[in-house]
């Protein structure tokens, strides 16, 4: 089971102009080697503010590009982590041991989602399309 981890942006994380925080720094380093430790770590990163990306709009099955910033700062995502445990439970207690997202002196937020996996779905051809595409990924 592969769960997400997502760290809410906030007005500081959006601002792009945050500080390093060694001590943040070193908690988080400390709760990834855990997680590569335990062999549950697939990904980590931090994610640049929404004023240097942008969004996809789709009206009548036709894309237009949005740049950002986007305002609804709380409804932004500032980094995540991903990881693959057995239960919804371990992915409970991994959460529990994140530290907080933006230090001890400011509030932080975080959301973890389940993501869907191929057995999920019933099969069908284009499934076993997506199961040939994972196959093909995992033995390079």
């Amino acid at each position: 089971m592969r769960f997400i981890i997502m760290v809410r942006a906030n007005a500081a994380s959006e601002s792009g102009e945050m500080l390093p925080d060694e001590a943040l720094f070193a908690e988080m380093a400390a709760y990834h080697e855990a997680l590569t430790k335990a062999g549950v770590l697939l990904d980590a990163s931090g994610l640049q503010p929404s004023s240097r990306g942008f969004r996809v709009r789709y009206h009548d099955g036709k894309p237009t590009i949005v740049d950002g910033p986007f305002a609804e700062t709380k409804e932004l995502i500032a980094g995540y982590t991903l990881i693959q445990v057995r239960s919804r439970d371990e992915a409970i207690e991994w959460a529990r041991r994140f530290p907080a997202p933006f230090g001890r002196e400011m509030d932080g937020e975080i959301e973890v989602r389940q993501l869907y996996e191929l057995e999920d779905f019933p099969p069908s051809e284009s499934i076993e399309r997506f199961r040939k595409l994972e196959s093909e990924r995992n033995a390079s």
